[in-house]
Parts: structure tokens; sequence; C-alpha cells
């Protein structure tokens, strides 16, 4: 909406030889460290703040600033109407606002439009724009930034960028000499980085020395988060008052950083309606210190600037929080307002009146001054996501499993450029489904080992946050040599926003409820942020959803970015390089859609079978040596551990250890749902274990420090537990599929592994529409006696002589036999290229009715088999399979497809693939004998090729498949 129009505006201004902040925008450009949407947000910030004067939105609104060149002569209105907004710039500005065209080139406010051209005289038009801006009487600007784009480095580039300018203008109120950064009340944890990430910023990313230097020194930063003493505070005992006081009377280059709440507390003078008798006879000014001093005194702060992140969360207390800034702008210190959001979308659209009978809605936040959406940050740095999806799965433990399996096939051994390993996170609802099912699962049934695994959560009366994991979890990100091995991060309540783990490169999130419907695209987004900034390594993530979360990240993705799952799957491919336009064929060769039977699996129940606790604690009695070497780590001071200091202690031994209170604090564990008696019936199996972690001498018994015993008390209340086995309900459903989803059909980077080339690409599109003649005897005639003819009048023969010789490649000539769509993208495997062109060079190909097409590139054919692997008597999913190649034979109706040969092709180097061998034997089995059996005839065939065979060895086994599956012994 507005942001559209300041960005013209504000790039005609950078234009201009006048243009104040050339030289500046050069330099931060020629210093390279700012991405570009940190670089435009600046230069949007300064163009408001130079040209636009730091005046409230709505006041530069009105006065044409952002619409001044409309050419009223060009105005689709009547006489009347031009000349009262050639005299009305109010009118104009909501006019050029209201007309502006949308991407279906439809009007943004059509209803306000035609109120203006058939009346324009009946409208309050500075009332309505002063609505729409929020009625606020300073300058309210909303920086709209995606996750990992640098809301807090844009910040900090702000905070000295004012600073510099301040220096130079000391008296100019449009630069701010103090700032107040509000982090939202839900988002406490991020204070402290937030503070680090400003506090380290390099100023000369921004501004030259030695002006940067001059400032860095100047600054000072306080972060108000520490507790009052008492309900009614003074100076004394509030320290995040005394924080603030010590910059007075003369404040200048402070950075103060608190929670959103600590400012916008109600002023508490009227209980019931009435005034209570401490705030009788006191002025404005003494009820407001005595209701919250803190506020009060920052709004005495002059030359304030306040940065309020993530803004949208404020949305709650966003009357609040204007109350009290228009309380503070009543003594003239406010400068600035200005909010960094990832979204500037509304979850519900906000209502402006027009008149008594009329209302506009804008589902974007009004004042959005810059907005740079998500999906063009995948696109240009951030990771580029592949987020799946575990339909029809309910069990929390499956997808779980599924998405760690892809997650190590993926990312198992990837270690960053800078020594971290890549991260899975994994969230859970609550305490309990972290200790008691996900916690034992991922280090009993899937054997991974402890110490690769954080546990991270707040803590209960029952489990308690353990110890040591803030540190560890603050650590994750360091480099090397400091580098975490912490591989799986387990979640409850912690970690959705305001999370910077650079080498978090998976999410998973199994059921609603692991975090707040309204946080869903903000956790999986969690992922996303680049680890190396080197623009031609295009970094991966993971993220894996059951249904339901799907559903609510696509609904957020809709309403907040405009963008979609499938959008996000397609995206990252950009990164700036040359892109090259694919074209669909589909029509052209009327190709039909295929039809097969798919295997649809439903999970319905849980049955229980007895626990075998004997068994079970045997096992665990075997297997403990997979419970030892964990190291203690000890906390060292905050500075200690930003730099990556940690002190590892060296001792075996911990506190005093007594079997029988071991037993009662397992039972307590669980809430006594396993009693002290019922332990006691295994009490020879319970010793041996106690005994195997304990260190014994010199008459005392001690807990052996370097022995996991969380996991271990864990495997123990669980083999008390019954055996739980999913129940599943499998049925065979016929399914009708596009061998194209021509809406996902987009353009791809430029590279030599794409084919047909683009000279061959434009010959094919070129035929499709004018198809040339066949070169038939009579045809040769022609041509030969109009050679002749041509010779006998000395006139130029060559370009008639060309059609006798013409030849073609061997793509254009199969050009009706393949090619659904042009070029196909062989960037993963040049053996599939080196196959297809063979296969177009096969006679066996060349003089049959078969056709060949490509069906191996992600995300555009709607021919996907859900894959299972038979477990017991239940069957359990091990993903989806895309075959590369489909060889069809068409019926003879030629509408429909008779027979299909799946072709697979694989580099040796993974051929052993254990997911992949899974995948192929579900499909030579059960895939192919449900099809068959269900069309009545061999309809599918299954062919596996690999590199390692060569090509000719390959098309020996191709051709030979030709003959016996198609029935072409005797053909050709």
């Amino acid at each position: 909406m507005l942001n559209e129009l300041i960005t013209r505006k504000k790039n005609q201004w950078l234009r201009s030889d006048n243009c104040p902040i050339n030289a500046l925008s050069a330099y931060i450009r020629k210093q390279g460290y700012l991405r570009e949407p940190q670089v435009e947000a600046i230069e949007t910030y300064l163009y408001l703040k130079i040209e636009g004067g730091n005046k409230p939105l709505w006041e530069l609104f009105s006065e044409n600033f952002f619409t001044g060149d409309i050419d009223l002569n060009r105005l689709n209105v009547n006489q009347e109407t031009r000349k009262f907004l050639q005299k009305n710039t109010d009118a104009l500005a909501l006019y050029g606002l209201s007309s502006q065209k949308q991407g279906d080139g439809k009007s943004l406010l059509p209803e306000l439009e035609k109120l203006i051209t058939d009346d324009p005289s009946a409208l309050d038009y500075q009332r309505i724009i002063k609505d729409i801006f929020y009625k606020v009487s300073y300058a309210d600007y909303l920086m709209s930034l995606p996750m990992g784009a640098g809301k807090t480095f844009l910040m900090a580039a702000i905070i000295y960028l004012d600073l510099y300018f301040a220096e130079n203008e000391p008296d100019n109120p449009a630069f701010a000499h103090n700032f107040l950064v509000l982090i939202p009340s839900g988002l406490k944890s991020s204070i402290a980085p937030s503070l680090k990430t400003i506090e380290n910023f390099d100023p000369e990313w921004v501004i030259p020395e030695p002006a940067a230097g001059q400032i860095k020194r100047q600054l000072s930063f306080e972060i108000l988060d520490e507790q009052k003493s008492a309900k009614r505070s003074n100076r004394v005992r509030n320290p995040n008052v005394q924080k603030v006081s010590h910059c007075f009377p003369d404040p200048y280059a402070n950075v103060f950083i608190v929670n959103a709440e600590k400012v916008i507390l109600d002023r508490l003078e009227e209980v019931n309606g009435h005034q209570t008798r401490d705030y009788i006879g006191k002025s404005d000014d003494e009820r407001d210190r005595a209701a919250n001093e803190l506020r009060n005194l920052i709004g005495k702060i002059p030359h304030l600037s306040l940065l309020i992140d993530e803004v949208h969360h404020a949305a709650t207390d966003e009357i609040k929080l204007r109350q009290v800034v228009n309380r503070w702008q009543q003594g003239g210190n406010i400068t600035t307002v200005l909010g960094f959001s990832g979204t500037p979308f509304l979850s519900s659209a906000d209502r402006v009146d027009v008149n008594e009978t009329t209302q506009v809605r804008f589902s974007r936040i009004t004042n959005t001054v810059y907005y740079y959406p998500l999906i063009d940050a995948i696109n240009a740095f951030l990771k580029k996501p592949e987020v799946k999806i575990a339909k029809g799965i309910e069990d929390r433990l499956e997808i779980i499993r599924l998405g760690i399996a892809d997650f190590q096939e993926r990312f198992g051994s990837k270690r960053y450029a800078n020594g971290s390993i890549a991260k899975l996170a994994i969230y859970c609802s609550n305490i309990e489904t972290l200790e008691e099912q996900v916690y034992p699962f991922l280090t009993g049934e899937l054997k991974i080992p402890t110490d690769e695994i954080l546990k991270f959560h707040g803590g209960n009366k029952v489990y308690p946050k353990p110890p040591g994991s803030e540190l560890a979890f603050r650590s994750l990100d360091f480099a090397a040599p400091y580098a975490s091995g912490k591989r799986y991060i387990l979640l409850v309540q912690i970690g959705k926003e305001g999370w910077d783990c650079r080498s978090l490169a998976g999410i998973i999130l199994s059921q609603l409820g692991d975090c707040r419907r309204n946080m869903v695209l903000q956790t999986s987004c969690r992922c996303l942020r680049q680890v190396d900034l080197d623009p031609t390594n295009k970094e991966e993530a993971l993220i894996w959803l059951n249904d339901g979360n799907a559903k609510i990240l696509n609904g957020q993705l809709k309403q907040q970015q405009h963008t979609s799952i499938e959008e996000i799957n397609q995206a990252g491919n950009g990164g700036g390089e040359e892109q090259v336009k694919r074209h669909a064929r589909m029509e052209q060769l009327k190709l039909p859609s295929l039809d097969f039977y798919q295997l649809k699996v439903h999970y319905q129940t849980v049955i229980q079978s007895e626990a075998q606790t004997l068994t079970r604690l045997r096992e665990l009695c075997e297997t403990l040596d997979d419970y030892h070497g964990v190291t203690t780590v000890t906390t060292t001071d905050f500075e200690d551990m930003e730099h990556g200091r940690l002190r590892i202690r060296e001792a075996d031994t911990g506190q005093p250890a007594g079997f029988n209170q071991w037993l009662n604090h397992i039972a307590k564990s669980c809430f006594h749902k396993i009693t002290t008696d019922a332990l006691h019936e295994y009490e020879e199996c319970l010793r041996t274990i106690f005994n195997g972690i304990t260190l014994t001498g010199q008459g005392t018994c001690l807990w052996n420090d370097h022995y996991d015993r969380e996991a271990i008390e864990s495997r123990i209340r669980l083999a008390f537990s019954p055996r739980r086995e999913l129940v599943t309900r499998d049925e065979v459903i016929p399914e009708t599929v596009e061998l194209l989803l021509v809406n996902k059909l987009g353009p791809t980077s430029r590279h030599d592994k794409l084919y047909p080339g683009a000279a061959d690409t434009e010959k094919i599109l070129k035929f499709d529409k004018h198809p040339p003649e066949a070169m038939t005897e009579q045809r040769r005639q022609q041509i030969l006696a109009l050679i002749d003819g041509l010779r006998q009048n000395n006139l130029d023969t060559s370009h008639v002589e060309q059609q006798l010789h013409e030849k073609h490649s061997i793509a254009v000539e199969q050009r009706d036999k393949s090619f659904h769509y042009l070029p196909y993208d062989f960037i993963q495997s040049g053996f599939e290229m080196e196959l297809l062109c063979t296969v177009l060079s096969l006679e066996k190909f060349r003089k049959n009715p078969l056709e060949i097409y490509y069906n191996g590139e992600r995300g555009l054919t709607g021919f996907v088999v859900e894959c299972f692997q038979k477990k017991g008597q239940s069957w359990q999913s091990i993903g989806r399979y895309t075959t590369d190649f489909l060889l069809i034979q068409r019926a003879p109706d030629n509408k429909t497809i008779h027979k299909v040969l799946m072709i697979e092709t694989k580099g040796g180097a993974y051929a052993g693939d254990s997911d992949f061998r899974r995948k192929k034997a579900f499909i030579e089995s059960r895939f192919l004998e449900q099809n068959n059996r269900q069309f009545g005839y061999d309809r599918f065939d299954f062919l596996y090729l690999e590199d390692s065979a060569g090509i000719n060895r390959n098309m020996y086994k191709l051709n030979d498949r030709i003959n016996s599956f198609f029935g072409l012994q005797h053909a050709g």
C-alpha cells in the first residue's frame, strides 16, 4: 500500500543529483556488510527523516508528499471533481491512494474512489487520513523484514546514523540523541542477545572513521530488567530507575533496553471508578510517577527514539502503548517511533469510517514504510527450506522418527564452514511429553547418544530444569573450537521467537500444541538463518509438520506473507543467477492424465501389551555402558560464556547416593504411578543398575556423574509401562494425476544441464506453432523445381537449398515423444540427461509408439507414490517416491495411457542408500502387484539403472525391457 508509493518516491530522490545521502549510501554498499533489504530500509528511513522532515505520516500524506506527481489531466473523473482535487491536497492524496492499482488491475479502495469521484465535497478528508494513520502526532514508522534478514543489526545501524547526523546538526529535532529499545514481554529471553547484537555492531559498516569510533565510545547501554524490591518503589528501591536517573541532567547517546510491559503498566489512580486516597490532590506528573516511576522518568529523556522489536506482539497492548507515547510526546521529547516486524499484515482487517454508511478496510498495517517479503529473503539469502507434511500420520513418535531419519540423511554429517554442526529442534507441548515420551524414544528406540541431545525447558515439580541446559542452549551456535556437540534440541515453550541459532537446520512440529497456534510460522522459520555468508552456497533446511500444523502454517503464510507452503518449497533457486523461462507443452502433446492405485494407511488405535518389565530391566542392565560418557559443564559468568570459555569439571563423582532414596525419587518423579513397592519387586535388577552408576569407597556411596542418570531413570519408568503398538488399516484407492503441475512450473537458473538447449527449445516452440512440412519425395521435387527457377533468373538459391539439407537435433526430431515441458533441468544428475538423449536415439524407441517423460524434478509432477514398510502386522510410512522417468505407451484411442515403465536412475554412490532401498522394495513388490492386479494386466513395470554399469549396458537392459514389457519383440 503506502510502502510502494514511498519506495517509488524514495528512488526518485536517490537518483537526484542533490540527494544528500548519495555518498553515504554508496559508502554502505561499498562496505558490503549489510544485506540489500537492510540498506533499502536505511535509505527509506533517511528519506523520511531528511526529505520528509520526520513528520507524522498522516501529515506527509495530507501534504501530497507521496502522491505529488499525480497528473490531474489524466484522471478518469469529471471536471468538477478535477477542480476540487486540484485545490484540495488532502482529497487528491486520498484519491491517489484509493485508485492505486493492484496486481489484478483493480483499485485498492474502490468504494472510497467512487465516493470521491461522485461527491468530492462530502468527505472530511483530514479526519479520514488521521484515522488511517492511527491519529498520532509524531513520526511512527514500521519496517517489515522477515526473520533472519537482520532486524537487530538494522536497529543498531539506525542508532548510529541518528547520532551521526545529530553530531553534525545537534539542534535538528529529526534525529534522536537517546534510544529506548522495547522488547515484547513474551520475549524476555531475547533481551540479552539483542543487547549483545547492538553492542557488538561495527559502526564502520554504515559511517566512516573517525566518526564511527567517536560515537561508539560515547554510547552507553543499559538493560532495565531488575526486579524492584516493593510494589511501590522509589528511586532507592527501583534499580531500573537508578540506571535511568544516572544519565541526567544532560542525557546523550544512551541506549536503554526494556520489556514493553515495564513501561505500559496501567495507572492505578482509580479503583471502582473512584480516586484512591493516594492520588487525591496530586498533579498529573505526580500521579504518573506514583503509578509507574520508570515510565515517568523515561518520558523525560529528551530527543528519545523508540525502537520496538517484533511490534506485532504489542497488538494487545497497542492502545496502552500509544497512550504512553502520546503522553511522552506532550512533553516534546519523542523523536520517532520505529517498529520492526516480520509481517505487515493484520490477522483481522482494520476498519476506518469514511462516512456514516461506508467503511474501508486495511489488511496491512498502514504505517508500513518498508516491506521485504519472506519469499524474497529465501530466494536471496535465507536457507532454502523444504516443508514436509506427515499426511495421515497421527502418532507423534512416528512423525519424529520420519523427521529424524530425513534429517540424518541430509544433514547427518553436515558441518558448516565455521565448524558448527547442523541441528534439529523438536518442539514438545509440555515437559511430561518431552521427558516421558520424546527423550526416551530418541535414546531408546532410535539409539541416539545422550550427549547429542539437549533438553531445555523451565522445569516443574516433577522434572526440574535440566542442569546446565541454559548455558548449553546459549552455546549452541558457537563456532569452532567451541562448537557444540548437541545435534537434537528438545524444547518446551522456548525457542519459538527471538532465538538466533544459525546452525539450526531442521524443525519438527509433530502435534498441535507443540507451540501456540499463532506462533507456528515463527517457530517453523527458526531454521532459516544463513550460517556461511556466501551467496554462491545456498544452504538448505528441513521442516516436518503434522497435518494440523501444516494447515495452520499455510494459512499464516497466506495471511501474513501472501505466499504458501508450495511456493516456499519452490523458492530459493534465484540467488541472483540468470533465470530461464520454462514452457508447458501438455496441450501440444495432448498428454493424458495417469490413473494408478495408491496404498493408503490409516493409523487407528493403540493396543497395549504386557509391560515385560523384567525383560526390559535386564536389557537396561546389559546396555548400561550406552549411557556412559556424559561430560558435566559448569556455568561461568555471562561474558565468559559469550566468548566460548567453558570450564569442564573433571570429577567422576557427585552427590551422595542411596538405593532406597533413589527408588523413592523414581516413584515421585512419575507421581507415584509406579509405587516403591512395585519397584522393590524388581530389586535385584534395580540394585545392579544402581551399583553400575555409583562409586563406593571408604564407606561412602556417590553418584558417578559420567552416567546420564535422567535417561536411565526414564528407561526404568518405561519398563513398567505397557508396550504400545499402532494398529493400522490399509486400503487401495484410485488416483488420477497430471504428469505436470503446470501452476508450479517456474523459471530455473541457467546452467549446462538444461535439456534441450536454448536454440532447440526455441525451435521446438516455433514448430509447435507452425509445424514444418514433412520432407516427402513430392516435397523434395517441388523444392528442386523452385531452385531451377531461381537459377534461371540468376537469383540466390541458398535459403531454399537449406531446406533440402536441414538437419535437426534428436531433441527437435523427437519433440512429439517427449518434453512435456521445456527445458528439463538435470542439474542433479548428468547421468539422467545422458540417458534421455540416448533413449531418444534408440531405434526401438523411435520406430514404435512410445514416449518418455522426465518425472524426477521435485514438486512438478502429480505422480508421487506413498511408500510403506511392513513392521509386524502394521504398515510404517517410509516417505514418498518419485521415479525419474516414465516410458509410456498410449491406448489405441490415444486418449489414455495404456502401459508405464517406471525408470529409476542412481549414481553408484547413492545406490546403497537404505531409504532408497526400502522404497525400491515397496515399488517392486506391493506397488506393482496392487496396480497390475487392479487393472487386470501388466500396466506398470519398474527398471533400475545405475550409472556405474555404463551407458551401453544400461541401454541393453532398457532395450530388453522394452521388448518384453511392451510386447515389441518383433517390432521395428
